[in-house]
């Protein structure tokens, strides 16, 4: 007999009136709901008048919604790279652009990652999701090489295969896709279990594996760490049948309303199994919006540009912490980014900072006592920044400064012309110079005005003494790439990449311990 997931949340429940709910070692649950593409505009609570996301709100009304909050990198894999070590991407090799699935690089194995410094701690990892860390030969680039006790998710995002269909029951996708390279392949730990994933149905296989790892951990007191990495709304968009058509903002928004159901279902969870008052949890996006897919794409608010650039709305985005009890619900303008999460948890737990350069700061005092951040400055780096090129722009306290300006593809189709690609790499001299608190949108640059010349001088000392610790790994995306190490479930079969089809059904898919 198969029990449904309310009738295993009834069974916890009556456990837990038992045992109670604290972990023995009082180690906090830590869980991040990490969104692709999720522009500082999208959300109801941070503006968009059409966006359906009640329950992500509601989180935002019941914990502290930041307002200056950055993705350390404006485009995916640095993103996420910074995320899980603290790092920015030269010292971690993540640079340029994003790893393919051809790419024979990854994150270097000597990085501490913050699953890693969690297991030591006796946490159980997980990850639900996307990755985009690299693949390689012998999948040595998968999250169980790097402190994930398991993974449950695709390598890539969803564009670099070829789309099949997005919206049930067989609407077509509206974007392209890379139609060269093998079916999108869904994993569970070192394992393809379907290729090509149905999309239509792949949130709703993420919330149960979410689902089945947070009832677990919970009856067995066992401390955990989800790291639930959304594919969505990475273009093209795409809904199970519960969302299609189901809001006003058309493909975008279906797809933005089957993440909210998520993220209510998890914190929902956590009550229900008695841990939330034991679970951090934090909720973000790894860039800004993907504006060249128009209506169809995500929204930057009053913020200038979006993915792919190191304007405001390449790398500022959404950021909502909770914890009942713990987070005094609120609003935070202090400065502070994914860059901060791993030193914050790292010391909340009692852990060991990693012997490395961190890019991070101990946030707790903003998080817990509704203090001022210890983070004063903020370098963005582009996707094409290089050591000739290294730091495109400069944030200190409200002032930005930027010494050169690119558009990206990832930008075309917007009306102002600093966005598209079309605006090559250009080296501002004087730096353009933007009061961030008074003008978001960066529109009226200060760098002539005397007022700001102390200003000014202030932000490039700061720019030359970063640049001159900043040691500059290895590109592992520039590496050779090689068609042979895409992932494929039948390995030598033919015609190739159109062969490498299987499924599983999915009954077998959530046997206990698969």
């Amino acid at each position: 007999m198969e029990l449904k997931t309310t009738q295993i949340v009834v069974i916890i429940q009556c456990v837990w009136s038992v045992l109670g709910n604290t972990h023995s070692h009082g180690l906090p649950n830590i869980v991040f709901l990490f969104v692709d593409d999720l522009g500082y505009g999208d959300l109801g609570c941070y503006g968009h008048p059409t966006s359906s996301t009640p329950h992500i709100d509601q989180l935002s009304r019941n914990g502290l919604q930041f307002t200056q909050f950055y993705a350390a990198s404006p485009l995916c894999s640095p993103s996420r790279a910074a995320l899980l070590t603290g790092r920015l991407s030269p010292r971690t090799g993540i640079w340029p652009n994003v790893f393919l699935p051809e790419s024979s690089g990854g994150l270097q194995h000597n990085e501490t990652t913050l699953a890693e410094i969690l297991r030591v701690k006796g946490y159980n990892t997980s990850i639900v999701g996307k990755w985009h860390l690299g693949f390689g030969k012998n999948q040595q680039y998968l999250p169980m090489n790097y402190g994930f006790n398991s993974f449950f998710g695709t390598p890539f995002s969803h564009d670099m295969c070829p789309c099949l269909k997005c919206f049930y029951p067989s609407d077509p996708c509206f974007n392209q896709c890379d139609l060269y390279y093998t079916g999108c392949a869904l994993f569970h730990n070192d394992r393809i279990i379907e290729q090509p994933v149905d999309l239509t149905k792949l949130e709703d296989k993420f919330i149960q594996k979410a689902t089945d790892f947070i009832t677990t951990n919970a009856v067995s007191k066992t401390p955990f760490f989800l790291y639930y990495s959304f594919q969505h709304t990475h273009h093209p968009q795409f809904a199970g049948h519960r969302y299609r058509n189901s809001t006003l903002r058309g493909s975008f928004g279906d797809s933005l309303a089957e993440v909210d159901d998520s993220v209510g279902k998890v914190v929902q969870l956590l009550k229900d199994v008695g841990v939330e008052d034991n679970t951090f949890v934090f909720f973000t996006s790894d860039n800004g919006p993907s504006l060249r897919n128009k209506h169809r794409g995500g929204n930057a608010g009053p913020l200038k540009c979006g993915k792919g650039t190191t304007y405001e709305g390449g790398q500022r985005v959404p950021g909502i912490a909770y914890w009942p009890g713990m987070i005094k619900p609120g609003r935070s303008m202090e400065l502070a980014s994914t860059l901060d999460l791993l030193p914050t948890i790292v010391k909340l737990v009692n852990g060991t900072l990693p012997r490395v350069a961190l890019d991070g700061v101990d946030i707790r005092d903003v998080l817990f006592n509704s203090g001022k951040s210890t983070r004063e400055s903020f370098f963005y780096i582009s996707p094409y920044s290089t050591p000739d090129y290294p730091i495109y722009a400069v944030r200190y306290k409200q002032y930005k400064a930027h010494y050169y300006t690119q558009g990206s593809s990832n930008t075309d189709f917007t009306h102002d012309p600093d966005c598209p690609e079309t605006h090559n790499r250009t080296k501002q001299v004087p730096p353009l110079l933007y009061d961030l608190n008074q003008d978001p949108s960066e529109i009226y640059n200060l760098n002539l005005d005397p007022a700001y010349t102390d200003v000014l001088m202030r932000i490039d000392d700061i720019k030359r003494e970063f640049e001159a610790s900043l040691v500059w790994a290895e590109s592992e995306i520039g590496k050779p790439t090689d068609t042979a190490l895409e992932p494929c479930c039948a390995p030598g079969c033919s015609p190739f990449p159109s062969c490498c089809q299987c499924h599983t059904s999915n009954k077998l898919l959530f046997l206990p311990g698969l």
